[in-house]
């Protein structure tokens, strides 16, 4: 079983940065390839960005390509997205899930464990 807790979301002007980390436990963390999720009211679910388990492969949505970048801390357990130029249709409920996998995952159904989300509000 792994836990998965986000952290860092909040309310931002458009245009501003905000890093959101993942902190896992209760596995080895290295064995996992990782997510983030978002959800906004009305709206599909979709991956922005996903990580392999050594950090060497990534995938990002077009949406964000190019403003967000995922990485990973393996000694610190803990997963980040960097989202950078933010706008107000990057507000949501971000998730961040695990998979058993170890390469790159960009389909919600193939991650074993969720966070609870943290909520991203960008103002305009």
């Amino acid at each position: 079983q792994v836990q998965l807790v986000e952290s860092g979301g909040g309310l931002v002007q458009a245009g501003g940065p905000l890093r959101l980390s993942c902190a896992a436990s209760g596995h080895t963390f290295s064995n996992y390839a990782m997510g983030w999720f978002r959800k906004a009211p009305g709206k599909e679910g979709e991956c922005v960005a996903a990580i392999s388990w050594s950090g060497g492969s990534t995938y990002y949505a077009d949406s964000v390509k190019g403003r967000f970048t995922i990485s990973r801390d393996n000694a610190k357990n803990t997963v980040y997205l960097q989202m950078n130029s933010l706008k107000p249709k990057d507000t949501a409920v971000y998730y961040c899930a695990a998979s058993t996998s170890t390469e790159v995952i960009t389909t919600r159904y193939e991650y074993d464990y969720w966070g609870q989300g943290t909520q991203v509000t960008v103002s305009s």
